[in-house]
Parts: structure tokens; C-alpha cells; sequence
């Protein structure tokens, strides 16, 4: 069996696969998981990390070997731990926050490398919050929230080629939010953050073959 995996990953890192070029059109699909914050004050400061997934879909489109624009939609789950609920009664509960979002990353994404396989990117993303829960008391909390996040996005990975139209996708991925994620909130702004580590499957979809 070691002798297999040993084999295999010895063809795949072997494998002569040219840089795109301008004009190339990648597509793929990832999947991760998230870790997940908010920025805190006051009653929030005991706020902590949630663990969770993220899965998408995106478009790369080349303008030449080094550069291309990476656009990204990608269902994104977010949240917190140990937070609070307070009810119509004023009563307050410790819970933890689910919120999720379909977001949408636009990417500078900047290639190198042997055969530009390995890349670093960065660009804003704008979120739209599909639902929120208190998940310790099972309610539904959309309306606290605000219908839409943005930030800016950051991100570096490697794609190994595994064909000469098909490569493995490995990304490390960061969030930081601008916006106030909170309908109403008198206070300090409080913020998403997240950081992801993601797999996926990138293939070459069309080759321009323009210079």
C-alpha cells in the first residue's frame, strides 16, 4: 500500500504541466472547514471560536501567467461560541450563534512558482446571510442581524496537477469584516471573522491560446 501512495504521488508531482496563459479559464469547486469569530466588546468579550464548513464554486480567468481575477460564490458558515440570549421576559441564556452566508469573494489572484501552481489572492467579498440561529435555545434570530456582510478576503494555496486539464486544489483562506453584523447595536461595531482551510478540484475549462 505504501508502495502505491508512494507511486502516485510520485506521477503527480512529476507531471510537466505548463503555466495558463492569457485568455484561460479555470473552474472548480472547493470544500473546508471554518473557524469563525466575532470582534467582541463588553458583553460579548467571552466570545469564542466556532468550528464549521464552508463548500463553493469558482471561476479563474487569466491575463497572463501570473495574474488572474478569482470570483468565488460559496455557501459560508460563520457564528460564534459562548454568547447569550436574552428573551421577550428579559431572561438571558448562554448559547452559541450559527450564521450563514452565500458569499462571494472577487479575487486579484497572483501566481508563482516552477509552473505557477502555487498562488497567494486577496480582494473584497460581499455576504448574504441566508439564516441565524441561538443554537442552545433553538430560535431563529435573522432579523437581529443584518442581510449583508463585506470585508476583504486574503487566501494562498498550491494546485498540484494531476492531468494536463485537471489539477488538486489546497488553500488556506481569511475573512475580516468591515460591516456591523448586528440590525440594531448602540455600541462598538461588531464584526465577522473567519479562517478556512479548504480541498478541492480545479479544471481548465477553455485555453484562449491568445498572446
Amino acid at each position: 500500500m505504501k508502495k502505491v501512495l508512494f507511486l502516485s504521488l510520485a506521477v503527480i508531482f512529476s507531471l510537466n504541466v505548463t503555466a495558463q496563459t492569457k485568455g484561460d479559464l479555470e473552474f472548480g469547486f472547493h470544500l473546508g472547514g471554518n473557524l469563525s469569530t466575532i470582534s467582541t466588546f463588553d458583553n460579548y468579550d467571552s466570545a469564542s471560536s466556532r468550528f464549521s464548513f464552508n463548500t463553493g464554486g469558482f471561476l479563474d480567468f487569466y491575463f497572463n501567467e501570473q495574474w488572474s481575477i478569482l470570483l468565488k460564490a460559496q455557501y459560508d458558515e460563520k457564528g460564534w461560541n459562548n454568547g447569550f440570549y436574552e428573551d421577550e421576559n428579559f431572561n438571558t441564556f448562554d448559547t452559541d450563534y450559527s450564521l450563514n452566508y452565500i458569499t462571494t469573494p472577487l479575487m486579484a489572484n497572483f501566481h508563482f512558482g516552477r509552473n505557477y501552481n502555487w498562488f497567494i489572492n486577496f480582494g473584497p467579498y460581499v455576504g448574504f446571510l441566508v439564516d441565524a440561529k441561538a443554537l442552545d435555545v433553538d430560535v431563529e434570530v435573522k432579523d437581529a442581524f443584518n442581510s449583508t456582510d463585506f470585508g476583504i478576503a486574503l487566501g494562498m494555496g498550491v494546485k498540484v496537477p494531476v492531468s494536463d486539464k485537471a489539477k488538486i486544489l489546497f488553500e488556506y483562506q481569511a475573512q475580516s469584516g468591515f460591516a456591523e453584523i448586528f440590525d440594531v447595536n448602540d455600541g462598538e461595531t461588531i464584526r465577522n471573522g473567519r479562517s478556512s482551510l479548504n480541498v478541492g478540484i480545479v479544471f481548465l475549462l477553455s485555453t484562449a491560446n491568445v498572446k
